[in-house]
């Protein structure tokens, strides 16, 4: 645009010699030089204007120019004053916000996070992500992993456990894992045959081997322990099974009353706690809770969709259609954004003009120049269009009065 407005003025200046040259050939190119004279002097008089902003017009320490670079700090101070006198304030923020139904949109964006994806929550989602991975990752996984590691250390597991057991047993829940780990030992006992008739052959007397009586001792002793598992599975009542009952009902007693056991427990979860393994689960978790947090911000809708999704979206019809939630949410949320506003509105301002100040004069002009140039070079280019008719205004003028 700077170049085109230059080649305007260029051409007016063309066109003024053209018509001075020929300005004996009637009186249309008196008309013609009238206006190119007109228009060179409201281009060049907007190109002073316009170039004065942001810098001196040829170099020359002209007073009043390069506004913008001299007075960088006073526009900085003023922009800080702007928002906070019509952004951040407290009663502008609780004027703004009492119309805002922040529980209402929460609500639709949770039941049908597609129907509406709107720019700023793109954004908001975009900045957290951009934020969280703009963070010192090594420290901040070390602080979460640490805290972690600290609420683990504090629970006392054993009564926990013991008290989750009781209620297994109370419920029956634990008959689905008795029979599970039988058949498992089943499964062992038939993959490891050949080892348990080895261990009976070599332990038999030379008489028992001679008469081949070890091989049917082994396969009766294998028969046997096929039976008893077998029956322990299919009986509820089966003696077994009742002492597998008795010996967990002893460790959930012992877990909540007995201090040895608690010592015990103890131990064993500080060596967990020490164990390279642990350190590497904490560090894979997480990974997986960052990735998590990541995908829930940038993509909010695939994150919603899965097992989120139901408890999330029954949530969300809550702040729809329940009055009182809305009314609680609501006036949370106005509260909550005025507290903001009133604590740490000055600091925001003084954020923005501290940032501008700290800006170097070149910086501050070639931003603003970037974001309004173009519709300051249209200035130039009407100036030069709109001084040219003008001129020819005035030119007629002076005809019709000679």
């Amino acid at each position: 645009m700077r170049l085109l407005a230059g080649s305007l003025l260029l051409v007016m200046a063309g066109l003024f010699l053209l018509a001075r040259w020929l300005d004996h050939g009637g009186p249309v190119w008196g008309y013609v030089r009238a206006f190119a004279e007109a228009a060179m002097v409201g281009g060049l008089a907007d190109w002073f204007a316009v170039t004065a902003l942001f810098r001196r017009p040829l170099g020359l320490p002209i007073p009043h120019t390069a506004i913008i670079p001299v007075n960088k700090d006073r526009i900085a101070d003023m922009m800080a004053a702007f928002l906070q006198q019509n952004f951040l304030t407290p009663q502008v923020v609780a004027r703004r916000l009492s119309a805002l139904d922040v529980a209402g949109a929460a609500g639709a964006f949770l039941t049908d996070p597609r129907a509406r994806p709107g720019r700023l929550r793109e954004g908001v989602g975009s900045l957290l992500a951009d934020v969280l991975e703009s963070l010192d990752q090594e420290r901040l996984g070390g602080l979460a992993k640490g805290a972690l590691r600290a609420q683990i250390e504090r629970i006392d597991l054993a009564p926990l456990l013991g008290r989750m057991l009781g209620a297994m047993l109370a419920d029956g829940r634990h008959m689905p894992v008795i029979e599970a780990l039988i058949r498992r030992i089943a499964l062992l006992l038939e993959a490891n045959e050949e080892l348990v008739r080895t261990m009976i052959h070599d332990r038999a007397n030379t008489l028992l081997r001679w008469t081949r009586m070890d091989e049917r001792l082994a396969s009766a002793v294998l028969d046997a322990l096929y039976k008893l598992l077998a029956e322990v599975v299919v009986l509820p009542d089966h003696p077994l099974r009742r002492k597998i009952e008795e010996g967990l009902e002893q460790l959930a007693h012992d877990l909540i009353n007995d201090p040895a056991m608690h010592a015990r427990v103890e131990r064993m979860k500080t060596e967990a706690l020490r164990n390279p393994a642990f350190a590497a689960w904490l560090d894979s978790l997480w990974e997986r809770g960052r990735s998590r947090l990541l995908q829930l911000v940038r993509q909010p809708q695939g994150a919603l969709d899965g097992q989120l999704g139901q408890p999330l979206a029954e949530l969300g019809r809550a702040l729809q259609h329940d009055a009182r939630l809305r009314l609680l949410v609501n006036r949370f949320a106005r509260r909550t954004l005025v507290g903001i506003a009133t604590r740490y509105g000055g600091q925001i301002v003084r954020l923005v003009s501290e940032t501008v100040r700290r800006w170097d004069a070149r910086t501050v002009t070639d931003r603003i120049e970037g974001a309004v140039g173009r519709d300051l070079q249209f200035i130039r280019i009407n100036g030069t269009v709109v001084g040219g008719l003008v001129g020819v205004a005035i030119h007629a003028v002076d005809v019709l009065l000679k």
